[in-house]
């Protein structure tokens, strides 16, 4: 399950820096369109009309390529909901919504990046009860999972038809003993995608976002730009990304496996998450800093919220596993400690 979830998280990488599909995206001989100043692809279904004026000119250019035609979009200012068609019901009703609220929110608190991570928060705190809910499923899964190792036990070797139906009354006995429903918990999961997916696009396809800057960063500027024009800044950037993708995968990690885990196991665990964390910091290169932002804001507070949430359904057994394996640390300390001096007193060195 764990491997599952860290490769939907990496394909979940790869379309943030190709933008969901190379489709979406200008193109000239097959390449695709980047825009110099900040290294970032430049969409072909934007929604509003940029007002850098660098920027207009090269959609100018490729004003075929473009989805809807650069004169019949609106001014980022004057955007609404309902300017122009929507392409589909998932457009229509996630992402020129969302687009509109980033806007709005902007010209109210006059930066993009500050309404972009409001908006990040506000939807985390409404999806904050639906976390709780699959956080709560996966504590209770752990014990359910120790109860069927013992009803496997139980019924190991008895294949007989009346032994199935036994076995498969006790198992419904046992989910509902601690409410578990096994599907919920992973349709919770895939109905938060739909709005992370449409924020993403949201985000994308509005250029005035990318026009602006935050804390002496270019929001469409990417790090390896920034970087190789000698704006340090970038590297704080890289460095937050690293540290809230691997705080968050941390507690997320021990939230979900940290009951009947193998030492083998975790330092697997530990290893994946490293991998992880590398590759997404590689790849946080060619991102832009807007998306970057949004990335920061979202794991540190996933990060946050895992840790709250393990403190309220009171993971006690984590901390008594800690203690437990401190002492089995230092017991072993002592008595390697105990056999060198027997070793010595038996070959007279001491």
């Amino acid at each position: 399950m764990k491997n599952k979830l860290l490769g939907v998280i990496l394909v979940f990488i790869i379309l943030l820096t190709s933008g969901c599909g190379a489709n979406d995206y200008l193109k000239d001989d097959k390449k695709l369109v980047q825009y110099e100043v900040t290294g970032q692809n430049l969409p072909n279904n934007i929604l509003c009309q940029p007002e850098d004026k660098e920027l207009y000119e090269i959609y100018a250019k490729y004003n075929d390529e473009l989805k809807i035609s650069l004169e019949k979009l609106p001014k980022c200012s004057e955007f609404k909901i309902n300017s122009n068609k929507a392409s589909g019901i998932w457009e229509l009703l996630f992402v020129k919504p969302l687009a509109y609220l980033i806007l709005k929110l902007g010209g109210l608190v006059k930066n993009m990046g500050i309404s972009l991570i409001i908006v990040g928060l506000l939807i985390r705190l409404i999806l904050l009860p639906f976390s709780y809910k699959t956080h709560k499923q996966s504590k209770n899964m752990q014990k359910v999972n120790q109860e069927m190792q013992k009803l496997e036990f139980k019924y190991r070797g008895r294949e007989d038809r009346d032994s199935m139906m036994m076995k498969s009354q006790e198992m419904m006995e046992i989910y509902k003993k601690y409410n578990v429903k096994p599907m919920s918990g992973c349709l919770i999961a895939f109905l938060q995608l739909p709005l992370f997916f449409a924020f993403l696009q949201a985000i994308n396809r509005v250029p005035a976002i990318f026009e602006d800057k935050l804390l002496g960063f270019n929001l469409g500027m990417t790090p390896y730009v920034g970087l190789s024009e000698g704006n340090y800044l970038y590297i704080l950037l890289i460095i937050l990304i690293a540290a809230s993708t691997y705080f968050s995968f941390k507690y997320s990690m021990r939230s979900t496996g940290a009951m009947n885990q193998t030492p083998e196991m975790e330092s697997q665990m530990k290893m994946m998450t490293n991998i992880m964390v590398v590759i997404i910091v590689i790849t946080s290169f060619s991102l832009s800093t807007a998306l970057a932002l949004y990335w920061i804001v979202t794991y540190a507070f996933i990060a946050i919220q895992t840790f709250i949430f393990r403190k309220l359904t009171g993971d006690k057994k984590d901390n008594n596993k800690d203690k437990k394996d401190k002492n089995n640390k230092e017991n072993k300390k002592k008595i390697k400690e105990k056999l060198e001096v027997k070793r010595g007193l038996k070959y007279g060195n001491n």
